[in-house]
């Protein structure tokens, strides 16, 4: 058989790729993980007793947005990051500006602060925990992800990885909101963002592995 004729006879039984399918499969992997996180929450530490009065508290709802904001932000790096050959540009700044936003914010609230508060809202009284507990819950988004991004055969693994790890810390870190009693603006400018490190560093370290197609 002629390799012209061999072409034609695969391309014959070729079906249409849906285009919309990446974008879905990557909707189940968030939705998908993040009901996983939210019940090992439930199960690990709880939610925290006043969160019903908290929904009527402006800057829970700051907390809220700071790792939803970086989420969308990873997300719109990812999704070039999984079309190879394009490049990631202004999209970068999904995931600076919320970071630089809440640095800023934070240093300012410091500044204003009274000396003897100022330590108390950075340390806060469970920095000890916080990171690991971001990274505990982050674990199964972290599986999600790293299902639908192997699935879409990325080309720079390290650092689609790493972008796919702050993805899965920062959704997991919107799940811990609902137990985490930390009102500190300080606070979450740097132990949230250690917390969501973690697994964006695992990411970078074990993306040539787990993303390899």
């Amino acid at each position: 058989m002629k390799t012209d004729d061999l072409i034609a006879m695969m391309a014959a039984n070729a079906a249409p790729v849906d285009p919309r399918l990446p974008a879905r499969r990557m909707a189940q992997a968030l939705a998908g993980g993040a009901v996983v996180s939210l019940a090992l929450l439930l199960a690990t530490f709880g939610l925290r007793p006043d969160l019903t009065a908290m929904l009527s508290v402006p800057l829970f709802w700051i907390k809220l947005a700071f790792p939803t904001a970086l989420a969308v932000g990873a997300l719109l790096v990812l999704r070039r990051l999984l079309r190879p050959g394009l490049k990631v540009g202004a999209n970068w700044n999904g995931i600076a500006l919320p970071v630089a936003a809440i640095w800023i914010a934070g240093a300012l609230v410091f500044v204003a602060a009274p000396a003897a508060d100022r330590l108390p809202l950075l340390m806060g009284l469970t920095w000890r925990t916080c990171p690991f507990n971001i990274a505990l819950l982050s674990l199964p988004l972290c599986a999600s992800v790293t299902w639908a991004v192997r699935a879409m055969a990325p080309t720079r693994l390290r650092l689609t990885g790493a972008v796919a790890g702050l993805l899965a810390g920062a959704v997991a870190t919107m799940v811990y909101c609902l137990h985490c009693p930390e009102m500190g603006v300080p606070f979450w400018g740097l132990w949230y963002f250690l917390g969501m490190l973690i697994p964006a560093m695992a990411g970078l370290l074990l993306g040539p592995r787990l993303l390899r197609w």
